[in-house]
């Protein structure tokens, strides 16, 4: 029998040291686990179980990753965890087949704290690129409850389904973007390349133009002579909004703005509340205290108008009042929303019908997207036909008038 020396989070959320003796440590760990025991450290007490990570060398590369990296981490550590194996050794493993040498140092800097005794979740808040708030409150609440594995399947759920949802977003702007640059360009190209040299051939004829020729001839003179101002005050008006945006009320002001754009403000609102619905029903179902909740949601909303609306809600849960009523005040929550968050409150089964409303929201978001996308494309053709025509009418229009006059003998 070999003596191990473990830390391990009991049912009470305490962190307990002690020895145990088993054969092998996988053993250990089962024994420790039969005491509904969490096992975060776990070492042979001739100290042969030290970690093979801690000579790991990554220079100064600090912990970050990427969102799917974090992903990765979170499954592969909620499967090791389930399968027995203790806290430490999950991440020392994890670190050791980690392909980038942002997410070692992350795993370096776990093992680290985790083996000096601190928990996973006070580690973590070490590596604040990586794991937000969220994340933490999560882990804390599966140290909690003794069900790491559990929460961090349900919380690689989260993350797996958010970047879903913004991976469809993204793919659904990325040509209609696309599209506007080329737009712009062709249409930058033919007024200032194009356009001005048929101005000599006209003066030269003395040809009386029309008011569409006239017109197109002063906006190519004028964005010749003003070529440095335009990209300048792109650049200024750019710069302003990201200055306003960093401020209380610029920010509130922008995001009230961008929920009454036409049909792309529509967009925006369901996505807020697909993420206001999925992040407060994993919160709740994890076991994170409702206050708790309520602030990670604001957070994490996206959106100011949205967030303002979380915080007057916490409000009023804190002083003992129902969290429907403050948001049914707020024109961003539709009746539908607030009216089932209050029968959740009244039946105890918030989690349940937040987790409806989220899976509601993200496929009217999918299918929103896929009817913009077939609309947007004629849209662009069509304005790009309208600019062009316009510029080619412009130039031919003229020229034509002449030809019609030189027929009849004029």
């Amino acid at each position: 029998m070999i003596q191990f020396k473990y830390a391990a989070k009991d049912n009470g959320g305490q962190t307990v040291q002690g020895v145990i003796q088993a054969a092998t440590k996988a053993e250990a760990v089962a024994e420790l686990r039969k005491r509904a025991l969490v096992v975060l450290r776990l070492d042979e007490s001739t100290g042969r179980g030290a970690s093979s990570l801690a000579t790991l060398s990554i220079g100064k590369v600090k912990p970050r990753a990427k969102a799917q990296e974090v992903v990765v981490f979170t499954r592969q550590l909620a499967t090791m965890i389930g399968a027995g194996l203790s806290l430490l050794e999950s991440l020392e493993v994890l670190g050791d087949q980690a392909e980038t040498p942002g997410m070692r140092a992350t795993c370096e800097v776990l093992v680290t704290e985790v083996r000096g005794g601190a928990d996973l979740s006070s580690a973590m808040q070490r590596c604040p690129k990586v794991f937000d708030h969220l994340y933490v409150s999560m882990v804390k609440a599966g140290e909690v409850s003794g069900q790491m594995d559990v929460i961090l399947n349900r919380l690689a759920g989260y993350q797996e389904e958010t970047a879903e949802l913004r991976r469809e977003i993204k793919s659904a702007m990325t040509y209609p973007v696309i599209s506007m640059i080329l737009v712009v360009g062709i249409t930058m190209f033919l007024m200032v390349g194009v356009v001005p040299t048929f101005k000599g051939v006209f003066e030269s004829m003395e040809l009386e133009l029309p008011m569409i020729t006239q017109t197109v001839l002063a906006t190519s003179d004028w964005m010749r002579a003003n070529m440095l101002l335009i990209p300048a005050a792109t650049a200024g008006l750019a710069a302003g909004i990201a200055f306003l945006k960093k401020t209380r009320q610029g920010r509130l002001a922008w995001d009230h703005m961008m929920l009454r754009v036409p049909v792309f403000g529509g967009l925006l609102r369901k996505v807020c509340l697909a993420r206001f619905s999925r992040t407060f029903a994993t919160l709740i179902r994890s076991g994170v205290p409702i206050l708790s909740t309520l602030d990670i949601v604001a957070d994490t909303a996206g959106n100011a108008v949205v967030s303002d609306a979380v915080v007057d809600a916490r409000e009023s849960v804190r002083v003992g009042q129902q969290l429907s009523d403050p948001l049914a005040q707020r024109k961003v929550f539709p009746p539908m929303v607030t009216r089932m968050i209050a029968i959740g409150e009244r039946t105890g089964a918030l989690e349940t019908l937040l987790e409806k409303i989220a899976d509601f929201y993200d496929s009217q978001v999918k299918a929103m997207v896929k009817s913009l996308t077939s609309l947007i494309e004629p849209l662009l053709i069509s304005f790009m036909g309208v600019i062009v025509g316009g510029v080619v009418l412009s130039i031919f229009a003229p020229i034509m008038s002449l030809i019609e006059k030189l027929s009849t003998g004029g």
